[in-house]
């Protein structure tokens, strides 16, 4: 790891530029990023045809050129489950569609993640099992409706370690080998996941588009620790917390947060190995009798975006405590309005950092290069931050882990907090 600085690039406002996106995993995090609200301008790459296989296949529409237009299809007995009518998102290795539920006329999220090469394999898999081992559902959660695995113009749907299905098989063994198997140029191979669709944009677009709100500011902070808290007790920790992957829904009439890509998830399953990345993940279900410690559990991947990351993080070897950290520096953020420039999309985004003269650094690489620092929360003089929340995102924020609190803790003490303020 390289250890530029970021350059500041004006006195106020917290606006920064972003030398390097990620770390040790940036080529792998950059694939799976999918980017948000892109209008359609040539769909030249369309989804191959698909077959319905079974009653778990399902077949497409295509939108061309901002017209709907039905894909060319092989001729089907039943009209296809879902019509894709417009891109919303593009990264890498993968598309993202608005779409049209055939049963109900709901609105969907459909994205379409590439499977060519085993890294890419490797997060796709690792959002699969983290959605499909909730048994239970979360209002503060993305919803995955279903996973539809395509290959050769076939589709079939994705079930929790389906071992009769010889392509699922195929794609865990092309992830844990580390060999391309299967997708091929001349049969690519693709993972469809269908979710809520959710049309407020992401946690980026919702708070810098609006005038400060207090309120909004609390019912925020409570519901992504709640989800965070659900997640935990679940045996999965994100790894990739940060606003660009925090959604918004408007059904309600309130704003409703969703934390999604799971891309970077680990699903934890038991405490048999000091070491959680040596755990099997493609079995593993959120069995409440297997109960699990994920503040004991330790990680080695260095992964995410760096200015959400905790100092332990970027040493490689962490905990689930290192969610906590990165959700300290979203609601400081969101709080006091916080952001920088990323340097590659050029986007505003809410992060937190210290200022080192005219340059900008993570805070959590500033810890570990001075765990002794202390942090100015509020950074702003005018600030509407109650002293309760600012202790709060002190121990969030400490440079030992063992010194945040967990999930379950932080959700407690943040209804406590925000309702006192």
């Amino acid at each position: 790891m390289d250890g530029k600085k970021r350059k500041v690039s004006g006195d106020d406002g917290g606006l920064g530029q972003l030398c390097r996106r990620n770390v040790a995993g940036k080529p792998k995090r950059e694939a799976a990023k999918v980017l948000r609200a892109l209008m359609v301008e040539d769909n030249n790459n369309c989804p191959e045809p698909m077959e319905e296989e079974d009653d778990d296949c399902f077949s497409i529409g295509f939108l061309r050129t901002g017209r709907v237009e039905p894909a060319v299809l092989v001729p089907l007995s039943v009209p296809p489950r879902y019509t894709l009518i417009r891109e919303v998102g593009r990264g890498s290795y993968g598309v993202v569609y608005e779409a049209i539920a055939r049963k109900n006329g709901a609105r969907l999220a459909v994205k379409r993640l590439l499977c060519d090469a085993p890294e890419n394999v490797e997060l796709a898999l690792a959002e699969f099992w983290a959605l499909t081992s909730l048994e239970n559902r979360h209002q503060n959660v993305v919803q995955l409706e279903e996973c539809v695995l395509q290959r050769n113009g076939m589709a079939q749907k994705m079930s929790h370690g389906n071992k009769r299905s010889k392509q699922y098989l195929r794609l865990v063994e092309t992830s844990l080998k580390g060999e391309r198997i299967i997708g091929q140029s001349s049969e690519p191979c693709y993972l469809w996941f269908v979710m809520e669709f959710c049309e407020g944009g992401d946690l980026n677009q919702y708070i810098l588009s609006r005038r400060p709100d207090p309120q909004t500011n609390r019912s925020f902070m409570r519901q992504l620790t709640s989800a965070v808290a659900f997640l935990h007790r679940n045996n999965i920790v994100h790894r990739d917390l940060k606003p660009d992957n925090i959604l918004i829904s408007q059904k309600s009439g309130v704003p409703v947060l969703k934390v999604a890509d799971f891309g970077l998830s680990k699903v934890c399953a038991s405490m048999s190995s000091k070491n959680a990345e040596d755990l099997p993940t493609a079995g593993v279900g959120s069995n409440q009798n297997n109960i699990v410690n994920l503040n004991k559990l330790w990680l080695s991947s260095a992964c995410g975006s760096d200015f959400y990351m905790a100092p332990e993080v970027w040493e490689g070897h962490y905990t689930a405590k290192a969610d906590i950290f990165a959700l300290g520096i979203i609601i400081w953020a969101m709080i006091e309005r916080i952001t920088f420039i990323d340097a590659e999309s050029k986007r505003e985004l809410l992060g937190t950092y210290v200022r080192q003269g005219s340059e900008i650094v993570p805070v959590g690489e500033a810890l570990l290069e001075n765990p002794k620092m202390i942090l100015h929360i509020p950074q702003k003089a005018r600030s509407s931050m109650s002293e309760g929340v600012k202790k709060l995102l002190q121990e969030m924020l400490a440079f030992n882990p063992q010194e945040r609190p967990d999930a379950c803790q932080l959700e407690v003490q943040m209804v406590r907090v925000t309702c006192a303020a």
